[in-house]
């Protein structure tokens, strides 16, 4: 017996001896199955067979910013570009802490209850310094997510117009693939901005809370004027008396704006997304509006003037993109922005440079 204790609390102790009975080709074929990539035309026969993982998947391709990524994900687009237009899109939106996600919830499972299958697209906010998201939306939305007929993907701002991740329209055109007929699009809060959102969506809803002094913002010009409706949200217990009168100011404020081109004169109504009250009255508005913009023609104008939107935008984002991703203009850069910071030169003089090369 060896009584010699070892010199250090820190050593090893020999562990024990493997059995060599690893199946290694066993291994080997996970692995491969792990690393292996479905093809375009396989992603795309998923997609439009309602596979989920699929659908994730060209998500993921679609967000990403990697060269041979972006182009797999062109390529599923196009194939599903003809199985695609037929959904109804709503944009949802509200200051933070209006309520949303549980909203969203309550709004998502009575269509589905009603034979909808509904997609959320969630955009999370993007911190500004660390340029990372929570992307919290399915932990919030805990019963939707265990839905079949429901799909949520939260999907980070970045530093897009109005918070509405840049691939959100590509992101459409697959989930209406997949046989989504409603798409819920829940942007990150409110600002002049959230012209990104109303520029692809068929309905554009406002959430507003009652007795927060949101009755006088709602006076102001932009995004009281984008609004199809007005949902006074948290309207129950003690704060119902608040939201009738709310109510009551808006549909002042709504009367002050000219008339839509779609001839639609917004509504507003009361809702708790907590209580699921309120929730079925507003589908039926929305429905009536569909019907109204569908029989004067402004509902298939409108997608066609959102097209064009979306083209020069496109034409924008690629123009810069090629513009700072060029390895010239990269290495100019930073050769201007010193010489801005020492007082040399104006960053009018630098971006006239910049611009020439």
């Amino acid at each position: 017996m060896n009584d010699k204790k070892p010199s250090s609390a820190l050593h090893e102790t020999k562990g024990v001896t493997d059995p060599g009975t690893t199946n290694k080709d066993a291994l080997s074929s996970i692995k491969k199955k792990r690393q292996a990539q479905p093809t375009t035309k396989e992603l795309f026969d998923d997609i439009i067979k309602g596979n989920m993982t699929a659908l994730s998947r060209a998500i993921t391709l679609v967000e990403s910013t990697n060269a041979e990524h972006l182009k797999k994900a062109n390529e599923v687009i196009q194939l599903c570009l003809p199985h695609s237009n037929k959904s109804v899109r709503i944009g949802i939106t509200g200051v933070p802490g209006v309520g949303k996600s549980t909203f969203i919830e309550s709004f998502g499972t009575h269509l589905t209850t009603n034979g909808k299958k509904v997609a959320v697209l969630a955009v999370d906010p993007s911190s500004t310094l660390s340029k990372g998201s929570i992307l919290g939306d399915k932990t919030r939305m805990e019963d939707l997510v265990k839905d079949h007929n429901a799909f949520i993907r939260p999907s980070p701002s970045g530093t897009s117009l109005g918070g509405v991740a840049r691939k959100s329209r590509e992101t459409i055109i697959l989930c209406e693939a997949a046989g989504f007929d409603t798409i819920l699009i829940e942007t990150v809060g409110v600002g002049q901005s959230e012209t990104a959102v109303h520029s692809m969506v068929d309905f554009f809803l406002l959430l507003k809370l009652a007795g927060a002094g949101d009755e006088l913002q709602g006076i102001k010009r932009g995004i009281m004027e984008m609004a199809d409706a007005i949902v006074i949200n948290k309207a129950d217990g003690d704060n119902l008396k608040n939201a009738r009168t709310a109510k009551v100011e808006f549909n002042r404020a709504l009367h002050l704006y000219p008339a839509k081109d779609s001839g639609w004169q917004p509504k507003v109504l009361l809702a708790s997304g907590l209580r699921s009250e309120g929730i079925a009255e507003v589908w039926s508005l929305i429905e009536d509006y569909l019907n109204h913009s569908q029989k004067n023609g402004f509902f298939e104008h409108k997608r066609h003037e959102q097209n064009k939107f979306w083209l020069l935008q496109t034409i924008e984002d690629r123009l810069k993109s090629d513009f700072y991703n060029n390895p010239t203009i990269k290495k100019e850069l930073q050769q201007q922005l010193k010489l801005i910071e020492e007082g040399k030169t104006t960053p009018f003089a630098a971006a006239e440079l910049l611009l020439n090369l």
